[in-house]
Order: C-alpha cells, then sequence, then structure tokens
C-alpha cells in the first residue's frame, strides 16, 4: 500500500484493506487534481460521503467552499429554488433574492448525493451547468456564470431509470467521467471484525464504558452476515451493544439478538461447540422445519381442493365421518372459505389411500351431497386422530410411547415435523 493511500485512510478514518476499497480511494486521488465530473456509485450506507470530500481535500479547490446537497431530501417544488437560487416575487413566499448552492459553491466543489433522485426539469438545468456552467435564477432571465467541481453520488440503478425514463441518458454520460465504486460491506468480511473494533473503540470512549469484545464464534457469525445496511448498520449496531449489553465478552448467541434473521446468513460451522452455539442452531434448525412444514401443508391443500373440485361424488357419509368433518369445519373456517368452499381433511392413517370421490360441503346450505362409499381399512389397529381434541390425543399419544416422538407421530398419523410442531403449540415440551 502506498504511503499516499494509508495517509488518507488515516486522515478521513477509513478502516479496511478490501482491493476494490483501496482501488476507490486510488482513483479519488487520481481525479483529484483535475476539474472533471465524477459518479460515485454505491448501495446505502457504504460511505460514498467520503469520496467527494478526499476529492475536495486534494483538489486545487481545497480552501474554496464545499457544499454538501441531499437530493431526496428536497421537496421537488423547491429544489430548483435551492440549487439555483431565485429572485424575489419568483412564486408565493419568496420574498427576497435567494442565492442558491451553486452560486454559493463557485469556486469549489458541490456533492450531489442521491442524484438519481432529481426530477426531470432539475436535471435539465444541472446538464446546462455541467455543459457550459450556465443557469438561472427561477423567475430569472439573467445566464449566470458558476465554475464549480461537481462529484454526483447515487444506489440508485442507474440504468434501469434511464431505461424507465426516470434519470436522462445524456446528464448521466456528463456526470459519470469517471465512476468511483464502493463495495458492499458484505464484499469485504475481512474489514468486518476490523470495523467492529474501530467503532467499539469509539463508543467506548464516548460514553466511558469498557470495550466491547467478540468471541471466536461472534467473529465468525458478523463476518458471514450480509449487512443489508451497510456500514451504517455495522456503526449502529456496536453503539446500540455498547450502550444496552453489561457483559462486554459478545457471544454468537447475544449477537444474535440485535442481528435480524437472514435468508443468506450461512450456518456458524467449524467452531468450538460451546453450549450457547449449539443451542442457537438448534433453534434455527427448528424454525426451517416449522416453515418448511407450513409450506408442503398449503400445497398439499391447493392441491388435494383442486382434486376436489374436480371429483364431486354423490354418496353419503357416515354419521362418524359427518361428526369428524363437523368438528373441523367450525364456523371461524366458514368465515374464512369462500362461498362454495370445500372441506379437506388428510386421512391420516384413517381412511385407505384409494379413496373414491372426496368429500364436498357447502357452506351455504351447511349440508352433505351424495357421495359414493369410501373405502376404509378393515382390521387395522385403533389409531389415534389428530383432529380430534388434538391437546389430548397428543399427551396420550406422547404418554403411550413413553415420549418417543417418532412413535406418537405414527400413531397420530402425522409427520415428526407437524407433531413438534404441535408440541410448540400447546407447551407440552415438559
Amino acid at each position: 500500500m502506498s504511503s499516499e493511500l494509508q495517509n488518507i485512510k488515516n486522515r478521513f478514518g477509513i478502516i479496511g484493506n478490501f482491493p476494490a476499497l483501496n482501488r476507490a480511494l486510488e482513483k479519488s486521488i487520481q481525479v483529484a487534481p483535475t476539474d472533471i465530473s465524477v459518479l460515485v456509485m454505491g448501495e446505502s450506507g457504504v460511505g460514498k460521503e467520503f469520496i467527494p470530500k478526499i476529492i475536495h481535500s486534494e483538489s486545487k479547490r481545497k480552501h474554496q467552499p464545499y457544499i454538501v446537497v441531499n437530493c431526496g431530501a428536497i421537496p421537488e417544488g423547491t429544489i430548483d429554488s435551492e440549487l439555483f437560487g431565485h429572485e424575489k416575487g419568483a412564486f408565493t413566499g419568496a420574498t427576497a433574492t435567494r442565492k442558491g448552492y451553486f452560486e454559493v459553491a463557485d469556486g469549489g466543489t458541490i456533492f450531489l448525493d442521491e442524484v438519481g433522485e432529481l426530477p426531470l426539469q432539475t436535471q435539465v438545468r444541472l446538464l446546462r451547468v455541467l455543459e457550459s456552467g450556465e443557469f438561472m435564477k427561477v423567475g430569472s432571465s439573467q445566464v449566470q456564470k458558476t465554475n464549480v467541481r461537481i462529484v454526483a453520488a447515487t444506489n440508485v440503478n442507474m440504468m434501469k431509470a434511464i431505461h424507465d425514463g426516470r434519470f436522462r441518458e445524456d446528464l448521466f454520460y456528463r456526470l459519470n467521467t469517471v465512476q468511483i465504486d464502493m463495495p458492499a460491506l458484505r464484499e469485504r468480511k475481512g474489514d468486518i471484525h476490523l470495523l467492529f473494533r474501530k467503532f467499539a473503540i469509539d463508543f467506548a470512549e464516548k460514553y466511558r464504558m469498557p470495550e466491547l469484545v467478540l468471541d471466536p464464534s461472534a467473529v465468525h457469525y458478523i463476518e458471514n452476515y450480509t449487512f443489508p445496511g451497510n456500514i451504517r448498520q455495522l456503526r449502529n449496531l456496536v453503539e446500540q451493544m455498547t450502550v444496552v449489553e453489561r457483559e462486554r465478552n459478545i457471544t454468537v448467541g447475544k449477537l444474535a439478538e440485535y442481528i435480524p434473521m437472514d435468508a443468506h446468513l450461512p450456518m456458524v460451522v467449524n467452531q468450538p461447540n460451546t453450549q450457547k452455539q449449539s443451542d442457537f442452531g438448534s433453534e434455527r434448525e427448528i424454525m426451517y422445519k416449522i416453515l418448511f412444514d407450513m409450506r408442503n401443508d398449503i400445497n398439499d391443500l391447493k392441491s388435494l381442493t383442486s382434486e376436489l373440485i374436480k371429483n364431486r361424488g354423490t354418496a353419503d357419509l357416515s354419521n362418524q365421518e359427518k361428526n369428524l368433518i363437523n368438528r373441523i369445519y367450525t364456523p371461524e373456517t366458514q368465515q374464512a372459505a369462500n362461498s362454495n368452499s370445500l372441506l379437506y381433511f388428510e386421512n391420516n392413517n384413517n381412511i385407505n389411500q384409494n379413496v373414491q370421490n372426496p368429500t364436498i360441503i357447502s357452506d351455504s346450505e351447511n349440508s352433505y351431497e351424495d357421495i359414493e362409499d369410501i373405502e376404509v381399512e378393515e382390521n387395522r389397529p385403533e389409531s389415534l386422530s389428530l383432529q380430534n381434541n388434538e391437546k389430548d390425543l397428543i399427551v396420550k399419544a406422547l404418554e403411550k410411547h413413553n415420549g418417543r416422538r417418532n412413535r406418537a407421530a405414527d400413531e397420530l398419523g402425522i409427520s415428526q415435523r407437524t407433531l413438534y410442531r404441535k408440541i410448540k403449540q400447546y407447551n407440552l415440551e415438559e
């Protein structure tokens, strides 16, 4: 690493050695002595605001004004006035002539943050400034000159914005004379722990508290988290934990309480088998199993409902079957169903797989139409039905098999995952 690059990092408090980060900083140093416009691209929270600061401080304009404009925070009706100024009486409330940012920043640098949010009308005015250095105040016909270095930044997909007609293509290429890309934090895995330690030291000093320290499993966890909020999210996380946590040694279990579950977060593997880490992994596996089981249940319900619609039958049901359906088909399910919905219930080892015609129930009349007889297995050992008083039956099945869940699930005619979910639902863990 060059001494100039290291000096820039030290000066602006930039932590990390990721190659893409170093390349972005090097490009900033290279283009700083020129007056060409620069477009900084990157996700929200990656630190795009450091690039224009570096460019301005290393340029010949460093002793002139440096103005930051958040284009996304200024209302569309007033942004032209903010950028280019206005004359007295130009619009309601314009009680005096006002200078805009381009006039105030003359000779210096103006940083247009979130430039992708600019209205199309303002984009036209900005293009004129870039091409000729000219602008007019709102309500004025007099052309004014400005000598401003423009650095812009955005987290918007500019190609898509141009395709959708939200951003002018000519303005994009005029701004994008030099493009500098800031990498996302998830790409800088080796820098994440360094940043955590830097923020931990800063906030420990700020709040006069001991410094936070991550144990090895927590370091592995945080380095594999995707950080959708990037460095801003990590900084806020460290500040919050510094203030809230009394224990200064942060474990993976404690860290997981602050970082939300992420579908792309890898499992914590090849780490010391501590009890907290084991518990965390088990809870996550259980959550995934429950979600997959619910998804499969919904898919099965859709499939069999479609089959019921196709195969309407004409036979009578037995009284036992009617009572079973009435227990399932409650007023709550009637209210949730459509006017001609069909009620599906699984055989769960109570009904033979070869059902000739499914059962059909009409919501509007609450009566049973004729269907053909259903073949039922004969001479089969009596089994428990999960549909009839689920909680009591689950308890009985577990007691019958001395707490062996696999045998209890077979007896109830359900999968072990479903049984586990029901045990959690009825608080039968003990």
